[in-house]
């Protein structure tokens, strides 16, 4: 499967990027797998829940099956560090054919950073692995700033086929 991530400072846009582009990799007919990795604990059960209930008994695993959803919720014990991204792609369907990550920004995996100089922060793509190329909604100052392909962040079409079209980046 190709992995491509996006990253990018807080409020940069990368949310709203990916919103944009998945539904033209799933109209080229490609099956798409997304993988949001935060830094902020979350816990997308319901306290009192069966579920729930299985997990606080000790089950390192509880599969959540609905009518149209299937939801697998690992839980790691805080002495264990933070699931890495092979971890999360490992329990992706083997016909995954694209996953789009947004997070991971420290992994070495191609990478667009998007970038709003606007912002006033410092671009990521120096001290960031894996930064192939920059979104931007300013291309032409950005293009100054560096030698990475530099993308018009307001032409998702252009940003989907740069990500289409580079290599396969199989882990």
């Amino acid at each position: 499967m190709k992995v491509f991530g996006i990253t990018g400072s807080s409020g940069s846009g990368k949310t709203t990027l990916l919103d944009q582009l998945i539904p033209c990799f799933v109209a080229a007919g490609l099956r798409v797998a997304g993988v949001k990795h935060t830094h902020h604990g979350f816990d997308p059960d319901t306290p009192g829940k069966d579920s729930w209930r299985m997990r606080e008994a000790g089950c390192a695993n509880v599969v959540l099956v609905g009518a149209r959803h299937l939801t697998l919720m690992r839980h790691y014990p805080e002495a264990v560090p933070s699931p890495e991204l092979d971890d999360a792609l490992a329990v992706l369907p083997a016909d995954t054919e694209l996953v789009l990550v947004e997070g991971y920004k420290r992994s070495d995996f191609p990478k667009l950073e998007v970038y709003r100089p606007a912002l006033g922060r410092t671009p990521l793509w120096d001290e960031v692995p894996g930064v192939v190329a920059v979104a931007s909604d300013d291309p032409a100052a950005v293009a100054a700033m560096t030698a990475l392909p530099v993308l018009d962040l307001n032409d998702p079409q252009a940003v989907f086929a740069f990500i289409r079209d580079y290599p396969d980046s199989a882990r």
